[in-house]
């Protein structure tokens, strides 16, 4: 005679199934986001790579960084961008030392002050504003009021003026982010140490906050070094070098792409790709340097 045993399933705790399927979203959100990154980095990969290989014959030309294009025909190899880089340097320059200053102060204010005064909020709401406003519209705001109010003649100054409407929202942006990230109780201790509020946001805020600060403010100026619209409203092209801001046309990076782009030739090929490449570099130059100047910093303070 035999028995028959009857054995009942074994059931799977709650907890390990619970734990199961929390791995398996994770394990699932870990591949999309890693494929996002991944479609991410295709087209931008394309592009450098693109700019890289039709741009870098002119680079090593030895006279492109120390010649410009005047007396030069539209199908005239050789060549250089001196004049377009010292354009663009001056006219970033100029944006920098009037947007820096500015965003800065506005952001300490939105952050230390405003509280939810009337004032703060309007303020956030102009910020926010001038965020969303195209290149187009600030430089025919300049337009309107530089040139045609005030008489000015286009200039590579009224060019740096539209680009400080662009950086400085930016700015007060990254510095604000910057600045509400440092703990409150750095502050407070300051306060109880009788120390005024103006130079704990002085020697305790902002150095603590400064590395994300310069790379916000290197961002902001990246951003509007590449800026066509301005070049086209405020200021014309020239292909030789003038370094005065307030008067006379003045060539710059995008504005060589932009004079080359009716030029069929194989030379205004070359200066396209050339001038993109080395509009590139100069942004990651300062990219690489504002890197620097936050290691250095945090280094000091240590």
């Amino acid at each position: 005679m035999s028995t028959t045993t009857l054995t009942s399933p074994v059931k799977t705790p709650a907890f390990q199934r619970v734990s199961g399927r929390r791995r398996a979203k994770d394990t699932a959100a870990t591949v999309l986001v890693t494929l996002s990154v991944v479609v991410a980095l295709i087209p931008l990969a394309w592009v450098l790579i693109t700019v890289v290989a039709k741009g870098l014959p002119a680079l090593v030309s030895p006279t492109w960084f120390t010649h410009s294009l005047s007396g030069l025909t539209s199908s005239s190899m050789g060549g250089g961008v001196y004049h377009a880089l010292v354009g663009t340097l001056l006219q970033g320059l100029v944006c920098a030392i009037i947007s820096i200053p500015l965003g800065v102060f506005v952001a300490i204010y939105l952050v230390e002050y405003a509280g939810k005064s009337r004032l703060g909020r309007i303020t956030t709401f102009m910020v926010d504003i001038l965020s969303g406003v195209p290149s187009i519209v600030a430089a025919l705001f300049i337009y309107a009021l530089w040139v045609s109010t005030f008489g000015m003649p286009k200039s590579g100054f009224a060019v740096s003026l539209s680009l400080v409407l662009l950086m400085v929202p930016v700015v007060v942006r990254s510095t604000e982010e910057m600045l509400r990230i440092v703990p409150q109780d750095l502050r407070e201790a300051s306060y109880a140490l009788g120390v005024p509020k103006w130079k704990t946001i002085a020697r305790i805020v902002l150095p603590t906050s400064l590395a994300g600060i310069i790379t916000g403010i290197m961002l902001a100026l990246a951003r509007v070094m590449g800026e066509t619209a301005p070049l086209l409203i405020l200021v014309g092209y020239a292909p030789f070098i003038n370094f005065g801001l307030f008067g006379g046309e003045q060539g710059t990076l995008p504005g060589v792409m932009v004079a080359e782009m009716n030029n069929p030739t194989a030379a205004g090929s070359q200066r396209i790709w050339g001038a993109a490449l080395t509009l590139i570099l100069v942004i990651a130059i300062l990219n690489i340097a504002a890197k620097l100047i936050s290691r250095y910093s945090q280094v000091g303070k240590k």
